[in-house]
């Protein structure tokens, strides 16, 4: 997501896949200053590779951990961008109840969908 709620890239993974796979995929070619994510992403590759792109980190880190590392709690707070969108989303009925069979067919769906969100 951009500053202002928007898709700037978006993947399709199976639902046994943890989100931090996707991580690097999302971030590479993408210019950025903050990237911002929740506990699912807490990785010290994923800090690695957003801080070796020039960026800042926000992302919590998991109870388990024994390093706990401090985040901006104020910048953390527009993580709800991405929730909002999600929420957005899903008032696309293909969306929200995946009728489409075949991965490439919903990520489709996904795009459209988004493109309908930009528009707006």
């Amino acid at each position: 997501m951009n500053g202002l709620g928007l898709p700037v890239r978006l993947a399709l993974t199976p639902g046994q896949a943890a989100d931090v796979t996707q991580a690097g995929t999302l971030i590479e070619g993408v210019p950025f200053e903050v990237v911002i994510a929740d506990k699912g992403y807490d990785s010290q590759a994923v800090v690695d590779a957003v801080e070796a792109g020039g960026g800042e980190a926000v992302i919590p880190t998991q109870k388990n951990r024994k390093v706990q590392r401090d985040i901006d709690r104020e910048r953390y707070r527009d993580r709800n961008l991405v929730e909002r969108f999600w929420s957005r989303m899903k008032h696309y009925r293909r969306v929200a109840t995946r009728y489409e069979k075949t991965a490439r067919n919903f990520l489709a769906i996904i795009h459209v969908a988004s493109i309908m969100l930009l528009l707006r």
